[in-house]
Formats: C-alpha cells, structure tokens, sequence
C-alpha cells in the first residue's frame, strides 16, 4: 500500500464505508458482544513531504481525564497513542497510530485497525462507566 487510494479500496471492500471524503474515510468495526467501534483513516504528510496513514477511534470525552494517567497510557503501549481532537466542537480522547505508507500492506492494516478497535473500545467502556484504568 504506497498511497490513500490502496488503502480507501482494501478498507471499502472489507467494510461499509461512512465517510468518503478524498483524505478521509471511516466505517464502524464489528467487535465481539455485537459492539462496533468507529475508525477513521486520514492521510499525513510531514515537513518533508513524506506520506502517512493515521487510523485513529474516539474513545471519550477529554473532559475529567486525568492528563497524567493519559501520558502514562501512551508510555506503556506498544501500538496506538492518546491524542485529542474536537468532535462536534468538544475535546474528546482518541486512539491514534501513525504508519508510513512504505511499510504498510493489508495484513499490517487490518492488523492494526483491529488492535485500535479493539482496545479503543475497552477504553471507551472504561471511561463511560468512570473507572480509573486511564
């Protein structure tokens, strides 16, 4: 996969896509227990002109979270980091990793999109019900 469109075709031909936009895409991932978690995939470039695949799922709202137990999270992980961004105009938490198109092929993406689902929806339960894993 060396550019959004591979990635826009894999993903649409997998799943149902909800955002189709040139640098956007999204669609829900059927979890376990009939969940579904939102992904999105956006692309990147740097000062350098280099191109990459952000996949990123809300997770929560920003507000009450502790910001230190967030820096925590993204020092212990191996895959996937804490950001912020405005859904619907409020800061909300999501769960994000950044991946260079040049080492990206669809078992590597469909590896990580399941990751990020999956564990953005444990964190989503954690913080709706107001535990402290964060």
């Amino acid at each position: 996969m060396r550019h959004f469109e591979a990635v826009r075709s894999h993903i649409g031909s997998q799943h149902e896509l909800r955002h189709n936009d040139p640098y956007l895409i999204s669609f829900d991932l059927e979890l376990a227990h009939e969940r579904h978690q939102g992904i999105y995939l956006a692309e990147l470039e740097d000062e350098a002109g280099r191109r990459y695949l952000r996949i990123s799922t809300p997770i929560g709202p920003l507000a009450g979270t502790d910001p230190n137990r967030c820096l925590r999270f993204n020092w212990q992980q191996r895959t996937g980091f804490l950001a912020v961004a405005d859904l619907d105009g409020s800061p909300y938490l999501h769960l994000c990793e950044n991946r260079p198109y040049e080492y990206l092929d669809t078992a590597e993406l469909q590896r990580v999109v399941r990751e990020l689902g999956t564990l953005g929806d444990q964190l989503e339960q954690i913080i709706a019900s107001g535990g402290d894993a964060l």
